[in-house]
């Protein structure tokens, strides 16, 4: 971390002061960890009069003093994600997000309605989704062909699909290959082995991997914050908390079939402007539910998020 060494700035000239452009990477309670133009790292505070700042954001700041850097702008963010905290109120995982990579794995098990929300929240934020299996080196044969049978609805709805694991070569230079000039950020539950591919990526990194319990296949928590990292070739990768559900911030039931790619094209052509797709008369996605044109599963995982926004 750098200090620049200088002399005290007066209280009448701390307007004048040079204001820096500068990211956030890495947030720690309220200390801020921000990269400025020229890769040097700071730790700062931010003004009392900011929102709550978070990973990916671009912000402005300056030094009062030789030994203090306070941001103090927050620029516009061209995209974010989020979901609901425990009290319901939005809580901002990362920022200005180009790509979200959903990691899933066989260990702890695919689990479709949580890789649904994820596909929900990045469609109505207009954020690319990417799906990675990881961890396929686990996997016989047959059991990786019946994995690709349940995620072949996905590739039908034009979603990318990257099969990887952080043994392989050519998979995981596939991936590599798909962050290049973004910022992408990984998701997924605890024990997926995001920490194990961010490893593969960055060797010297020192993430650590966290120990999937043999007893409830379910990872132990050991990225406690999101944070951003750089790679060769123009890219950066936000590591994010696993979590074990990911609910949906700010999300109408209205605006839910927006994210679901294989009802936009149909619901127009509903009887009912209102149609909520269960089992109104008239309804154009339960007509195609008939004819095999949507996937049965795809539906009923639309069904509960509907019934937990409803709630």
């Amino acid at each position: 971390m750098s200090r620049r060494q200088s002399q005290p700035a007066t209280a009448d000239s701390r307007h004048k002061l040079p204001h820096h452009a500068g990211r956030i990477i890495a947030h720690f309670g309220k200390q801020i960890i921000i990269e400025d133009e020229h890769s040097k790292q700071h730790r700062c505070s931010a003004r009392r009069n900011l929102p709550p700042l978070v990973c990916g954001d671009y912000i402005s700041w300056y030094y009062p003093d030789p030994k203090s850097c306070i941001i103090h702008e927050l620029k516009t963010r061209n995209s974010l994600l989020a979901r609901p905290d425990g009290r319901g109120k939005q809580k901002i995982i990362a920022a200005n997000i180009d790509q979200i990579l959903i990691v899933c794995s066989p260990l702890p098990e695919l689990n479709e309605g949580l890789l649904d929300r994820y596909l929900v929240a990045a469609t109505l934020t207009g954020i690319k989704p990417l799906i990675v299996l990881n961890k396929t080196d686990l996997l016989e044969q047959k059991q990786l062909a019946n994995y690709q049978q349940r995620l072949a609805v996905y590739q039908q709805l034009d979603y990318q699909i990257i099969y990887t694991s952080a043994h392989e070569d050519l998979a995981f230079n596939q991936l590599s290959q798909c962050l290049h000039e973004k910022t992408s950020i990984l998701v997924g539950q605890s024990g997926v082995g995001k920490s194990s591919l961010l490893n593969r990526l960055l060797p010297d990194v020192n993430a650590r991997i966290g120990e999937v319990s043999s007893a409830t296949g379910k990872g132990r928590h050991t990225t406690t914050t999101a944070r951003l990292y750089h790679l060769p070739d123009s890219a950066s990768l936000i590591d994010s908390p696993g979590i074990r559900e990911f609910g949906l911030w700010n999300v109408s039931p209205e605006q839910l079939a927006q994210g679901f790619p294989e009802f936009i094209a149909r619901e127009d052509q509903c009887r009912f402007r209102d149609c909520r797709h269960r089992n109104e008369p008239g309804c154009a996605i339960l007509e195609a539910l008939e004819k095999e044109e949507i996937s049965h599963a795809r539906h009923a995982s639309y069904l509960r998020i509907l019934a937990s926004l409803e709630e």
